[in-house]
């Protein structure tokens, strides 16, 4: 697709309202959603594309494959975000949300191994690494899109829309997840009950494409964002920093997303407490997004995001410590919200501060890339890295000390990371 002068935003129109934005959010919201329905019918997927003989193996072979989708994503995140900065954001968005559609589906309504034989977990990997892909792309362009179309004063609250669509996707998951297995028996579950998690969760790709369509393009406007990249040294720079801050905060958020296992397995709770950790982390997610973009829009990225980390230096530790000795689920509650709302807000600072350094003609790619790499690199690792760390030291404060050693080396990021200047309202 060629961006035409009719699909460019009007001169007359600077920035588009907030409420056409929320279906930039839809990509993002998908991941999250795939990623929790995942990680909870681990066992019922495995038990459709195996054989019966190979239960345990296929649990094995079921989740390296799902890990084996945030190694393509690198591979989305190059090829998709060029497409978004040399061809525009809107093809991009559409082609990456259209990709996870058809992902999505075809893993919810493959036949099983009894039904096609070795078919079945061949196709899974297939669907699987399209997945990754579509994902890696998705990032890079939706944020160029929404940093480009927002009003200069309020690049944080529109950035802050790929941060509040993982919480609620992370909701909505719990709450489909919550409800399948409540009503379903285990037979059922077992045979179409997860297929439909799945399904659900697709329903939004035709809106979010029919949504998308409609939106104008920003590649060719005018750029009034301040960028620092300019040179090869300095882009080097950026880049390095960038993935550094990133890994910080993907290390800070799936640590968020292992409270559940957490729960149970060093507290001692019944999965139904423990499941409530989840629910209490989208929520705090979702409402604490756009309370973070008015922070960064009021005050700067770099004050926002080095008073979050430090805020999250000095609890994270005294939290586990609270949660190892009271062993409840009113501390769990309690510390998954606090420690939630601190990730969060320094997530949409740092989310907006790179994008909006980065030079346009290479937003799309650049934002996409470092985003792939650090989700492959510490976000696919960091659930393993933190069940390693509580079996070798046998420590249960394990998970908040790696938290806390990913946020120092954030925040030493930060401190080096230049900034653009705080743009002011218009009047």
């Amino acid at each position: 697709m060629v961006v035409t002068p009719l699909d460019v935003l009007p001169a007359a129109e600077k920035h588009l309202p907030l409420r056409k934005m929320l279906s930039v959010g839809l990509g993002n919201a998908l991941e999250f959603y795939d990623f929790i329905a995942f990680a909870f019918f681990a066992t019922q997927i495995a038990r459709t594309f195996f054989p019966a003989s190979q239960t345990s193996r296929g649990l094995l072979f079921t989740l390296a494959f799902f890990a084996l989708g945030f190694f393509t994503r690198p591979l989305g995140a190059i090829v998709i975000g060029y497409y978004g900065d040399s061809v525009g954001r809107k093809p991009a968005m559409l082609l990456s949300l259209a990709l996870m559609g058809i992902s999505v589906v075809g893993l919810a309504i493959t036949p099983s191994y009894a039904q096609i034989g070795i078919a079945a977990p061949i196709l899974l990997l297939l669907f699987r690494v399209l997945q990754g892909f579509a994902l890696g792309g998705e990032v890079g362009p939706s944020t160029a899109f929404l940093i480009e179309a927002a009003p200069p004063h309020r690049r944080g609250l529109y950035a802050s829309i790929q941060q509040a669509s993982q919480g609620a996707a992370i909701l909505a998951a719990g709450v489909v997840t919550f409800v399948l297995t409540s009503l379903l028996t285990a037979e059922s579950l077992q045979a179409w009950g997860w297929r439909v998690a799945f399904l659900l969760g697709a329903t939004i790709v035709p809106v979010g494409v029919y949504i998308r369509s409609h939106l104008p393009e920003t590649l060719e406007q005018s750029d009034s964002v301040t960028v620092f990249a300019t040179t090869p040294l300095e882009s080097w720079r950026v880049a390095l920093l960038g993935l550094l801050i990133l890994g910080s905060m993907t290390i800070s958020t799936y640590t968020l997303g292992y409270m559940n296992t957490f729960a149970q397995a060093s507290l001692n709770l019944t999965p139904e407490l423990a499941f409530g950790a989840i629910l209490i982390n989208g929520l705090t997610f979702a409402l604490a997004a756009p309370l973070a973009g008015m922070l960064c829009d009021r005050f700067g990225r770099k004050p926002v995001m080095l008073c979050a980390v430090g805020a999250l230096l000095v609890l994270v530790i005294p939290c586990f410590r609270i949660l190892v000795e009271m062993r409840s689920a009113a501390s769990l509650y309690i510390v998954t919200a606090l420690l939630s709302i601190g990730v969060q807000i320094a997530a949409v600072a740092v989310l907006t501060a790179i994008t909006e350094t980065l030079p346009r003609s290479v937003r799309s790619l650049g934002l996409a890339t470092m985003y792939a790499l650090a989700i492959a690199i510490f976000g696919g690792s960091a659930q393993f890295m933190i069940s390693l760390l509580v079996e070798a030291t046998g420590s249960s404060l394990a998970p908040g000390f790696y938290m806390t050693g990913a946020l120092v080396v954030g925040g030493l990021a930060i401190l080096a990371f230049r900034t653009a200047p705080r743009p002011k309202h218009a009047e």
